[in-house]
Order: C-alpha cells, then sequence, then structure tokens
C-alpha cells in the first residue's frame, strides 16, 4: 500500500499566482541523453503577495541558479523532488535556471522525450514542469522565445509562433529561433527536432493575409498528410465565415509522432498530433479514419481561439476550451458531413463514454470541484457533455444571440485566462436572460431522467405534454436541483406526416419547451386528430426520455418522422426494448418479426441517404445495453442481441445481400460523406448477414475482404470474419498481416480486429497477442489497439465468469503504469463499474481493483481512478 495519501486540489482553494513571467528566453542543448535547457525569465511579483517563490519542477538535474545575474547559495535557495523555493525573492527579477533531462528514459511521454528518434513534447496539463522551472499553472501566461541548438541529423528544428533566425554552428550542429508573440501558458508550449518530411501549402485569410501551411510526417509519408492539409484549410475558411475568426501568425505548424498519450495537442502554431489522427489515404486507412481526421484536425486548430488565445484561468475550467470546442469541431463537421447523421454518431459517442461514465463512480460535473491528477479530468464529461452544455444555450438564448456572445467573449477575454462563469456572463449580457440556473449543468453531475405524459382532447383539439424531471445521486452529491432541460418538440398525424399547432397565440411545426423545475406542464392547441409526438428533436439535452408512448407510436417515428435523429432513435429504443426483454428471459418474437419487417422498410426508402440507412442497421451496443439493465448480464446481453441480429439476418437476407451487391465501389476512391456512406451501407449489409453465418456468407465475406480496393471495405470483410469465426478468418488475418506488417497505423488494426473477436477463445488469444513481436506496450496507440479495445469493447468475453479478463487488465494497468501513469489510469475505467453487474462479476472485479491498490508505488494517476472507484464517496 502507499505510505501517504495524496491530497486533493479543490477549486474552493484556487488563489492567484503569486508571480507572473512576462517574458521568457528558453535554450535548448538538445541530447537524447543529457539535453540542457537554460531558462531567463523576467519575473515579478503579483499584487500584494508575499510568499517565497515556488516554481515547480520534475525529473530536472540542476545546474544553475541565479537572480540578476548573481548565482544563489544553496542556502538561497531549496530544490527537492518537486519545487524549486526562493524564499526571499525580490519583488521583480531575472531568474536564470539551467537543468540537464534525459528525453531517452522519458517514457511517460510528457515534457521532452524521444519518438522515433526525433525530440518531441506535451506539456499539457503538467509536462513543462520536466523541462525546466516554472509556476506550472494556466494563469501563468508568458512570450516565448526559444533557441534550438541540435546536431544537423535533427534536420527540422521547430518551435511555437514565427521563425526568426536560423544557421549552423559548426561541429555538425545548427540552431533556429522561434518568437511566439502572444502571451501563452506553459501547457501550449512545443518542440519538435528530428528528420521529418513536409507537405506545404498556402491559405489566404478573409483580411487578405497568406499564412504558410507546413504539415511534418515521417519521411516518404507526406502524401499521406493531404487529406488533413485539406481539412485544415476548409476549418479555417469555416471559423471565419461562422464566427468571424481569423488565424493571427504567419505559420501554422502540425506535426505527427507516434508515440503520443492524447489524440492531439493545441500548442499554439505548432500542433503536435498523434500520427493515427493525421495519415491518411485510401489504402491504409479507413472513412472512420477520414472523419476522426478532419475532426480533429479542425478541433485542434479552433482550439487557437477557444484555448490558446482565450485559455482557462485553473485546470477546473477544462470544459472551458475543451467543451466549447468539442461543440465547435461537430457544428464544423455536421456543416461537412450532413446534420443528422453527424449528430447521430456525436450522440452515440456521447452515450457510450460519458452516460456510461455518469452511471459510474468516476461520475463527475462537467466542471469538477477537486483532483488529485488532472490528467484523470480529460473525460467524455468534459468534452462532450461539454459540448452538449453549449449546445443547450445556443438553443435557449437563440443562434443570433449566441454569436453575439462569442464575439463579446472574445473581445473581453482575449489575451487572458478565465472561468466559465466569465463566459456564461457575455452571453447573459447580450441575451438579457437570466442565466444563473443554467449554471448548474457545470455543477451537477449526472445524466437527468425526464418522463413525458401526453394527453389529447379531442374536443378542445388540445394536447397537454407534462414533464418530470430527476437526477440520481452521484459521488459527493446525494440530492440534485431541477435543471433548465430544452426538450424540442414536434406533432405527426397518423399517417405520419407533419401536424401543426399552436402555441401561446402562434402556429408552428415545432416548438421547444423548457423544463425550468421539477415538473413542466405545456399545452398546444389547433390539433386536429390525436397526434404523435416527436419529442427531443435532435436530442437537444443529454437526458434519458421515457415517455407513456405505445410502440406503435415508436413505429411511426421509425417510418417517417422528419427530424432523422428521432427516427433512428425510434428504431433503437424498438430494438432496445426487445434485446432487453430477451435477456431477462421474455423473448417477444412476434415483436423481433415486426422490428425486422419495420427495418426493411425503412431500407427500402429510395431517399434515404445510404449512411443514415447503415445507422438504422447498427443495434445498440452491448454496453449501452448493460446501462439499461440492473444488475447488468453480459453473457445475456449477448446472446439477446445475437438474437435479434439473427432475426434481422435472416428476415432481410434478400435486401441486405441486393445491398451489398449493388453498392459495390466501381469508380475512384473519395472520403467524402456521399462515398463514405455508401461504403458504411455496404459494410452494415455484409455484417448483418454475418450474425447468420451460412457457408455461402461466409464466402460472401471472404470474397468481400479478397476483393477490397481499400482499408474500409478490407476491414469490413475481416470483421464479418471474425464474426463468422473459422479457418477463413484465420487465413484473412494472416494475409492481412503479411501485406501490412510494415505500417504501424494497419497493424494497429489488425490488433483491434481481433481484440474484438467474439469467440470463446477471445481472451487466449489476446493474450497470446501481448507476446507477439509486433505488440509495443510502450506504445499507447498499439496497447489501445489490444488492451482497451477488448476490455471496453468485447464484454462477453471481458466478463467470463472466471474473471481472467479482470485479471488480464489489472496486469496490464499495473506494467503500464510502471513507465506511463496517464495510460495506464485510462485502462481502469472497464473495472470501475463493478457494481452495476451481476455480484459474481462485480466481486471479481472490485478484486482486481483491491489487488492494484495493494501495490507499493502506485502512481497518482492510478491510485486516484482506484480509490474513486472502490469508494466514490471519498474525496
Amino acid at each position: 500500500m502507499r505510505t501517504e495519501t495524496p491530497q486533493a486540489i479543490k477549486l474552493a482553494d484556487y488563489r492567484p499566482p503569486a508571480f507572473l513571467i512576462d517574458e521568457v528566453e528558453l535554450r535548448f542543448d538538445l541530447k537524447p541523453n543529457a539535453t540542457r535547457v537554460k531558462a531567463e525569465l523576467q519575473v515579478r511579483r503579483n499584487g500584494d503577495h508575499k510568499e517565497p517563490l515556488k516554481f515547480n519542477g520534475e525529473r530536472l538535474k540542476p545546474i544553475s541558479v541565479a537572480i540578476d545575474g548573481r548565482a544563489l547559495a544553496d542556502g538561497e535557495r531549496t530544490i527537492d523532488a518537486e519545487f524549486l523555493t526562493i524564499p526571499n525573492a525580490p519583488d521583480a527579477f531575472t531568474l536564470s535556471t539551467e537543468v540537464e533531462i534525459d528525453p531517452d528514459a522519458n517514457k511517460a511521454l510528457d515534457g521532452l522525450y524521444m519518438s522515433g528518434g526525433r525530440f518531441c513534447t506535451q506539456c499539457e496539463a503538467e509536462g513543462f514542469r520536466k523541462i525546466t522551472w516554472w509556476p506550472d499553472r494556466p494563469d501563468v501566461l508568458s512570450r516565448f522565445t526559444v533557441r534550438i541548438e541540435a546536431d544537423k541529423a535533427f534536420h527540422r528544428l521547430l518551435a511555437n509562433g514565427n521563425l526568426m533566425d536560423s544557421g549552423a554552428l559548426g561541429n555538425g550542429r545548427h540552431y533556429a529561433v522561434w518568437n511566439d508573440p502572444f502571451p501563452k501558458p506553459c501547457y501550449l508550449f512545443a518542440l519538435v527536432a528530428g528528420e521529418l518530411d513536409v507537405l506545404a501549402d498556402k491559405l489566404v485569410t478573409m483580411s487578405g493575409r497568406t499564412v504558410d501551411l507546413r504539415i511534418y510526417v515521417d519521411p516518404g509519408m507526406a502524401p499521406r498528410a493531404a487529406y488533413a492539409m485539406d481539412a485544415l484549410k476548409r476549418a479555417m475558411k469555416w471559423d471565419e465565415d461562422t464566427f468571424g475568426l481569423e488565424y493571427d501568425l504567419d505559420l501554422f505548424m502540425i506535426v505527427a509522432v507516434r508515440d503520443f498519450n492524447f489524440g492531439a495537442m493545441e500548442n499554439k502554431g505548432l500542433n503536435i498530433f498523434n500520427s493515427s489522427l493525421l495519415l491518411a489515404d485510401p489504402a491504409t486507412a479507413t472513412d472512420m479514419d477520414f472523419e476522426r481526421i478532419e475532426s480533429v484536425v479542425a478541433h485542434e486548430y479552433f482550439h487557437n481561439w477557444t484555448g490558446d488565445r482565450v485559455t482557462c484561468r485553473d485546470w477546473f475550467q477544462l470544459c472551458l476550451k475543451e467543451g466549447l470546442t468539442v461543440f465547435r469541431d461537430q457544428s464544423f463537421s455536421a456543416d461537412m458531413r450532413g446534420h443528422a447523421v453527424q449528430r447521430i454518431k456525436d450522440v452515440k459517442a456521447l452515450r457510450a463514454r460519458q452516460f456510461s461514465e455518469d452511471q459510474g463512480p468516476l461520475s463527475h460535473p462537467v466542471r469538477p470541484s477537486s483532483y488529485l491528477k488532472i490528467d484523470n479530468f480529460y473525460t467524455a464529461t468534459i468534452y462532450e457533455k461539454g459540448a452538449e452544455v453549449i449546445r443547450m444555450l445556443k438553443t435557449l438564448i437563440g443562434a443570433e444571440a449566441f454569436r453575439k456572445g462569442m464575439d463579446l467573449y472574445f473581445e473581453r477575454w482575449d489575451g487572458h485566462a478565465t472561468t466559465v462563469e466569465e463566459f456564461i456572463r457575455c452571453f447573459a449580457d447580450v441575451s438579457g436572460q437570466d442565466l444563473k440556473p443554467f449554471f448548474a449543468w457545470y455543477e451537477q453531475a449526472g445524466t437527468p431522467a425526464v418522463e413525458m405524459t401526453q394527453r389529447y382532447d379531442a374536443g378542445r383539439k388540445e394536447l397537454t405534454l407534462e414533464f418530470a424531471q430527476a437526477t440520481g445521486p452521484t459521488p459527493g452529491q446525494a440530492s440534485k436541483q431541477a435543471l433548465p432541460i430544452p426538450v424540442i418538440v414536434g406533432l405527426l398525424d397518423a399517417e405520419g406526416r407533419t401536424q401543426a399547432f399552436v402555441r401561446d397565440g402562434e402556429a408552428m411545426d415545432e416548438t421547444v419547451v423548457v423544463l425550468d423545475g421539477a415538473k413542466t406542464r405545456v399545452t398546444l392547441s389547433g390539433i386536429d386528430e390525436a397526434p404523435v409526438v416527436s419529442a427531443l428533436r435532435r436530442f437537444s439535452a443529454p437526458v434519458k426520455l421515457s415517455s407513456d408512448a405505445e410502440a406503435r407510436d415508436r413505429y411511426l417515428l421509425l417510418a417517417g418522422d422528419p427530424d432523422l435523429f428521432n427516427r433512428w432513435e425510434a428504431g433503437q429504443e424498438l430494438a432496445r426494448e426487445l434485446i432487453l426483454g430477451r435477456a431477462a428471459g421474455m423473448a417477444d418474437e412476434v415483436g423481433e418479426e415486426r422490428y425486422a419487417q419495420a427495418v426493411g422498410r425503412a431500407l427500402a426508402d429510395q431517399a434515404a441517404d445510404p449512411a443514415f440507412k447503415a445507422l438504422l442497421l447498427v443495434l445498440p451496443s452491448e454496453p449501452d445495453l448493460a446501462l439499461a439493465m440492473s444488475p447488468a448480464d453480459p453473457a445475456a446481453i449477448h446472446a439477446a442481441r445475437d438474437a435479434l441480429r439473427m432475426r434481422l439476418s435472416v428476415h432481410l437476407t434478400d435486401e441486405l445481400k441486393r445491398l451489398h451487391n449493388g453498392l459495390q465501389e466501381m469508380g475512384e476512391f473519395s472520403p467524402d460523406a456521399a462515398g463514405a456512406g455508401r461504403r458504411a451501407l455496404r459494410n452494415a449489409a455484409l455484417d448483418l448477414l454475418a450474425a447468420n453465418p451460412r457457408a455461402e456468407i461466409g464466402e460472401l465475406a471472404y470474397g468481400h475482404y479478397q476483393a477490397a480496393a481499400n482499408m474500409t471495405d478490407a476491414m469490413g470483410g475481416l470483421g464479418a470474419l471474425a464474426c463468422i469465426g473459422g479457418e477463413r478468418f484465420e487465413t484473412a488475418l494472416a494475409d492481412f498481416y503479411e501485406r501490412w506488417q510494415g505500417e504501424p497505423l494497419v497493424v494497429d488494426k489488425w490488433f483491434a480486429v481481433q481484440a474484438r473477436d467474439p469467440d470463446e477463445g477471445a481472451l487466449g488469444r489476446v493474450t497470446g497477442l501481448t507476446a507477439h513481436p509486433a505488440f509495443e506496450g510502450k506504445n499507447p496507440n498499439r496497447l489501445r489497439a489490444l488492451v482497451q479495445t477488448f476490455a471496453a469493447f468485447n464484454p462477453v468475453r471481458f466478463h467470463d465468469p472466471s474473471g481472467a479478463g479482470y485479471r488480464f487488465l489489472a496486469d496490464q494497468i499495473l506494467a503500464t503504469d510502471g513507465f506511463n501513469p496517464m495510460t495506464a489510469a485510462r485502462l481502469v475505467e472497464p473495472l470501475g463499474g463493478w457494481r452495476r453487474y451481476k455480484p459474481e462479476l462485480g466481486r471479481l472485479m472490485k478484486a482486481e481493483l483491491e489487488r492494484i491498490l495493494a501495490q507499493p508505488g502506485l502512481s497518482k494517476n492510478v491510485f486516484e481512478l482506484v480509490t474513486r472507484s472502490l469508494d466514490p464517496g471519498g474525496d
């Protein structure tokens, strides 16, 4: 066990920094095992603060410390494993320090480290303290000038801002000097040095400035950055058109690295990306990869204003940059790919990640009140739910007021670090609305449950809707207040046509009902016949909605609701009820057949978008279903879901084959929404056919794999063969690896498809793969591809009654924690929901958590998540 308990950092304890740094000059003498970092800081005391100077510094070998050119004696400063302390620092001075660090030994991948023979940095959230001594907090904003010196073998020398000077030094070395004119917190500092190819382009901004665009990649990989460059240019133009925001430097750079804990990082002017989210071509990347690249490139670029130019005062305000920027990248993707399809995908992701988080011991508000390690709060709640809160705000005050509020936000806070309160105040000021009740969305954890009841009065031609909301207790929050919840409502008639109505004297087809208390009632009039209610259109709030509507209403919505999200949602609700009913021992074969018929009619709709049809074919996932079953029985859920898949496959065989044959790719590959939609539908049809694994279907799937002209179809065939299993699957796996073993990102896919294998021998396969020569446990991408995919996306095998799946994951967590605590902590979540499962499973999961906690030397990252999983009420 740990000999000491880490102390929580609390929002209530926030104090402004005692010292500020206006200007800094950094000088790097780069050597893989002995990099020297000299820092010259222009420091001043902040206001009336009297405390000693105390700067963060970890894993630093001290060389010298001086104030105004005078070296400090040992008695004038103290240095320990975490801090440089100077008791009697003056009010304004130049602090000069020199330290030595070992980037090659840094396998935690934060601070300055080596990746593929190159120097790279990751400073968010607290990595800069591993580079030099600094007040490592986001409310200290400084202007950086950086000089990099290195052997010429490290050809590219990159840092934030604009290149000021470069040249040769002799002795086979060279240098580059960079200056960022905009003040930024240290977490946005970036440096990259190494041999890299570059893809270059230009963009003319709305004011007529020319910006140089450069994407740096592994030698020979520049062509695979073309789609990312295209996405970047579209994102820059979109931000100008949508928010009036123009890029501010002369140069924008992106660098791809393979060893990276995150997806990407928005360092000012020098974004660093996990190569999996930057490199793509049809042969090696799927449509999902292209979509993610488009989204993440946009996300990191949009941070230039929502995160860089305006940053967060402290890490408790993380949602201020992340939730807001996710909202912006989702809006961009919707404009690029279609609003309905993108909304469905975003909500699927929200429910899979954030709703699960809200139902477990790691539930927390969008703005947490305390943490041990901020690394653990880069969560779905901060990102995805944070985006939903912004979307609700826009719905409540209207698009015009929302844009004015954003404009005011940038006007007030450009160049500063601020808070969620100040952000919301901008929208209150422009709209004139009291948004204090809305702020509870930031401070209250949990997913609200909304129950809707309806009553139609034929004589008065009125519909009365009553809504009741309640949010269950979550760790640290036993009782909850009512929240303002916008519910968008429309009505259909018995034929599925839009039915107009009158509200407050105004005729309309759709209205926003704001639930502003525990119970809310609204009356709609002018309705000629009993309507079918289409509520929570476009998923207007992150809630769980239930109603007293009968199943026939959901079938009508599935058949023709003009709101495509609710059309999809109706199908998901019907499927969920059928699967959970069968899992509980109450199979409804008549209902299953009726559902299959309804899906068939939806597939026959020639006007429907293929991408939308593909989504209709995918049943709720097993993890999603587990959230709705108490206690969850993964084996029963798996069997019940498979039974409904079989029913659909048998009933729709002819239509699925027609789709599979008719949508075969004949022309040139295009990653656009139309091409991706056709491929998605074809592969979804094959996947459903594979639920009925007859010999002819196995031949069809193997032929699909062999004939694939792009990675999307290759993975579609491989995934279908995984469902069927047998010799063809093993043959295809061997062929796939033989063909792609030299492509790390593709080999990740090879590991992942095996981690999802539903066969009874899956755990043995996964365990064996950890000894495969291509398995690199210290590479986060490879670890996630195998271990995290198995634990999160193969529930029937992860939840093996023997507990072997749990032991395997716990072993991986402990092994990883020894060198990369951040990545290890992200593996804890599948064990954390132990209370939701059958007692015999929950006990085994809990035992593994206790085994992890008993290990000596456990990192703060893993310690925090494990202790919260075991005792969610603890601090």
